[in-house]
């Protein structure tokens, strides 16, 4: 019975263990090419909060997933409710999805009517 119990309890830990590495995975930068790109465009979604911010940005009608910070890192680099919003045309700096046909980036960098928010101050 002793191994039994062992081996359930050992099994139900194995989701506990993964699901943080899924999570990592995803939201750290392993999913980029690691070099960036600049694209400019017209926001036309935006979802803001956590984990990130989520905008949806059609570039000369390429349309883009672009993620942001979290909102203490926007506010951090300056930006105010209101400023990611549909309609506003957005230059960003970033890293794109290292799957060449997802049109995903990860941003570091958003300029808006030529004011710059430095979402990652340490990434060159």
């Amino acid at each position: 019975m002793a191994c039994l119990t062992r081996r359930l309890f050992t099994a139900s830990l194995v989701p506990i263990v993964l699901a943080p590495t899924a999570v990592l995975a995803h939201h750290g930068w392993s999913w980029t090419t690691g070099g960036n790109i600049e694209l400019t465009g017209v926001i036309t979604s935006v979802k803001l909060g956590n984990p990130h911010g989520v905008l949806t940005v059609d570039a000369g009608g390429e349309v883009w997933t672009v993620e942001v910070g979290q909102p203490w890192r926007n506010s951090r680099a300056g930006l105010k409710d209101g400023d990611l919003a549909e309609g506003v045309e957005v230059t960003v700096h970033g890293q794109p999805s290292a799957e060449p046909d997802r049109r995903l980036m990860k941003a570091e960098r958003i300029i808006i009517a030529g004011t710059l928010y430095d979402l990652y101050p340490d990434r060159s």
